[in-house]
């Protein structure tokens, strides 16, 4: 210390620092214990964060019903929706499909009874409506649809988001009130529909949809990141409320994957397809991978990765991360609006 303080710019401190008491050993000791702890604990999540992506299985599927028992998928038709059904298919689990486009799951019941047909007899069946329309009576036909079924599984991933990134004042009424009485009003329903089916069998699964949106606050996607993270909240309630009845409730946490709704066409590291994630998250079942909300996970590994990031540097609700979103969500908007230009001039 007294070589420090011989430096020139450091000489008028000198007497200063020397009246100072000296910082006993104990305070020393426990400084260095809590700094050891706090070091533990961040090498102990990153190894439970390998653990979990590249070792462990989760919960096996059987856990919560024998082959022949059913699982309600919602936004069936497409994306995310639309690989469950045909993994969960694969897994011997019989499938109620919902979703708005009566042809598309028509088409996709086909397909699936005759990919699976040396399977055993799968059945099948699907109620076409509009969630945006929040119509009573389109719940109260999920409910007959339902009734006497063995359910096991109900996977909410209805969802909708922006046609492009923008201001929450510049936000349209209707893709506002869409957003969220789909991703909101539209799961609440439908769990409220299918959960006591799960919770009179004493076990049972249900899985939800969430978002890197939803974890984190991301200006220009303001209707679409609050609706994830209200799901988020009360996945969580709902998770402890079932969990006496013996049904898992999961958020099940994504960032971009190759989708219509996320607009990205090519797979990479960082982006998997809709076959590869729903094959993640249908094997890590349980597993937390990392984040630090309870009942949730991260199933594909890098996206695990780079929440470990953001939650350990610069953190999920700095002023750097949500200005990192900001930048990102703003070059976005800039380049939708150029590209809808020159469409226009073509026309």
């Amino acid at each position: 210390m007294d070589k420090v303080l011989d430096h020139p710019a450091l000489a008028a401190a000198k007497p200063y620092v020397e009246q100072l008491p000296a910082v006993p050993q104990a305070v020393v000791g426990a400084l260095a214990g809590v700094g050891a702890l706090c070091l533990g604990l961040k090498l102990f999540s990153y190894l439970r964060l390998v653990l979990s992506a590249f070792v462990f299985s989760g919960h096996d599927l059987r856990k919560y019903g024998r082959a022949g028992s059913w699982a309600v998928v919602t936004g069936a038709s497409d994306g995310l929706g639309k690989e469950y059904a045909s993994q969960l298919a694969a897994k011997g689990f019989n499938l109620v499909l919902v979703s708005r486009t009566k042809a598309k799951l028509e088409t996709l019941a086909k397909e699936l009874q005759e990919k699976y047909i040396g399977k055993g007899s799968l059945q099948v069946k699907t109620l076409a409506m509009d969630f945006a329309k929040d119509d009573d009576a389109d719940y109260e036909q999920l409910a007959e649809l339902i009734r006497g079924l063995d359910v096991a599984i109900l996977i909410n991933n209805v969802g909708q988001s922006h046609s492009m990134p923008v201001s929450f004042l510049e936000t349209p009424k209707e893709e506002l009130q869409n957003i969220v009485t789909i991703n909101c009003l539209g799961t609440l329903k439908v769990t409220q529909v299918v959960a006591p089916i799960l919770k009179a069998r004493k076990r049972g699964l249900i899985l939800t949809m969430g978002s890197f949106g939803g974890w984190t606050p991301t200006p220009y996607l303001a209707t679409y990141s609050g609706s994830k993270a209200f799901l988020q909240q009360w996945s969580n309630a709902l998770s402890s409320e079932l969990a006496d009845d013996h049904v898992d409730v999961y958020l099940v946490l994504s960032h971009l994957v190759t989708t219509a709704m996320s607009k990205v066409r090519r797979p990479s590291l960082l982006v998997p397809n809709a076959r590869n994630f729903v094959k993640a998250a249908l094997s890590k079942i349980g597993l937390g991978g990392y984040q630090t909300a309870p009942n949730t996970y991260t199933p594909w590994w890098s996206h695990s990765f780079m929440l470990w990031l953001i939650e350990n540097i610069p953190g999920v609700n700095s002023p750097v991360t949500i200005s990192y979103n900001k930048k990102m969500h703003v070059d976005i908007r800039r380049r939708a609006l150029r590209k809808q230009a020159r469409d226009a001039k073509r026309q």
